[in-house]
């Protein structure tokens, strides 16, 4: 008995310290981008997908995009430039399997990927 009670105890307290771990690397962001088929001028007009595929929420996420540009405005709510990276949503949480989409116009697509973000379990 006393055997048991102590490999249930062991149990709960990997569990408890796995659920305390980071449970979502950077992987978990997918960023996808499509070109509309509209244009804006002459340049072609793109939609970009930043989507939560962590079990939680995740805040402050953070995308790289060297040389980023657009012809047409994007909403700073939802992408922005701050510091060396570029802020999703305002910083604002985004659910487990949400998404937050926005949409620039430039000649080509840019490269974007994740570089940080806060984990909210």
């Amino acid at each position: 008995m006393a055997h048991a009670l102590k490999l249930l105890f062991a149990l709960l307290l990997c569990i408890f310290v796995q659920g305390k771990s980071d449970p979502c690397a950077l992987s978990s962001i997918e960023v996808q981008q499509t070109n509309t088929g509209q244009m804006a001028g002459y340049d072609p007009v793109f939609e970009v997908e930043v989507k939560n595929g962590c079990r939680c929420s995740v805040a402050h996420v953070y995308l790289y995009s060297l040389g980023f540009a657009s012809s047409t405005p994007v909403d700073p709510s939802l992408f922005r430039q701050d510091g060396v990276g570029y802020l999703v949503n305002n910083g604002q949480s985004i659910a487990s399997g949400a998404s937050v989409k926005f949409r620039y116009a430039w000649d080509r697509a840019f490269q974007m990927g994740p570089v940080k973000m806060q984990v909210e379990c």
